[in-house]
């Protein structure tokens, strides 16, 4: 079987795995969705197998599909990597870094960090995704991302794993609120209130969903908003609490009539950590960014 192989076409197959859909998949690979097609359909003949299967819900992988994504992946990395080492002698080499983290990171650390990382990497793109800690290690085990990080008692046994920074979870009320002198509060108490939260598909919304759920709780939701900063405005307003990270919490303190209370459960204390599979099989752009979020954090702890 005369097989053949072609780095876009592999870059392709990686695209529309994850986005389960042949449209998202050209658009995210900056192809035509006809070019797309015709790729594909060009790619599996060559390999006399079927790649997806087709269903209303989408495209999903097949077992031979799966084979080749997991290849795919490989091949991009070292092309990513080798694309990061080529980049301090020629300008122009355009390379790609996926980083995927928890809420807490996405809101308070990373876009402080981004903006000088993208300054002085000018040919590298970033692909950011909030997800849940547990799907974030998944990813970068399965090479669908460079970085993690990843915040809780998650496994990571098979990754590097480099202590990140801690974080808590705190309840978030008005100071017209009956909970505004509460100290600390157990979450469950918490769920008796109207709460303001982050949009549905934010990890930090399912993780509060899923635990309010584990105690046989509904999460009484009255409004979603796309950031903490509106969320700690409608709080202000006494029309429902909030749980936000403590880093945000006390940023909008300054400037808000708000009171911040800390959780009791365990589970608030948020030890966040950066993972990878390898950092010395990381495009050299990728340790760079790690340094960098080292340096920030070496900065905030000397202030």
């Amino acid at each position: 079987m005369g097989m053949h192989f072609d780095f876009t076409d592999m870059r392709l197959l990686t695209h529309i795995a994850e986005m389960h859909s042949l449209t998202a998949g050209a658009e995210r690979a900056c192809l035509s969705l006809p070019a797309a097609s015709s790729r594909l359909k060009r790619f599996e003949e060559s390999l006399g197998l079927k790649l997806f299967h087709r269903t209303a819900q989408g495209l999903t992988l097949t077992p031979a599909g799966d084979v080749v994504l997991r290849y795919s992946r490989e091949v991009n990395q070292k092309l990513e990597r080798m694309c990061g080492e080529l980049h301090q002698f020629v300008r122009g080499i355009k390379g790609t870094l996926r980083l995927q983290a928890n809420t807490i990171a996405t809101t308070d650390f990373i876009p402080a960090i981004l903006p000088a990382f993208l300054a002085t990497h000018p040919d590298v793109d970033v692909d950011l995704r909030e997800r849940l800690s547990p799907d974030i290690v998944r990813a970068v085990c399965d090479g669908a991302a460079d970085i993690g990080i990843v915040a809780g008692d998650v496994r990571a046994e098979e990754l590097e794993v480099i202590p990140y920074r801690d974080d808590r979870l705190v309840v978030v009320t008005s100071p017209d609120h009956e909970l505004n002198d509460a100290g600390e509060i157990d979450y469950v108490r918490t769920l008796k209130y109207d709460q303001v939260c982050l949009h549905e598909g934010s990890a930090i919304s399912t993780f509060l969903a899923q635990v309010a759920n584990e105690s046989h709780r509904t999460l009484r939701t009255r409004i979603r908003v796309g950031n903490f900063e509106a969320a700690c405005r409608i709080i202000e307003a006494n029309v429902a609490i909030g749980i936000v990270p403590e880093s945000s919490a006390r940023r909008y303190e300054k400037s808000m009539r708000i009171r911040i209370s800390r959780l009791s459960d365990p589970w608030s204390l948020r030890k966040m950590s950066i993972c990878v599979r390898s950092i010395d099989q990381l495009p050299s752009f990728a340790r760079d960014l790690i340094d960098m979020m080292l340096d920030d954090l070496a900065m905030a702890t000397d202030a």
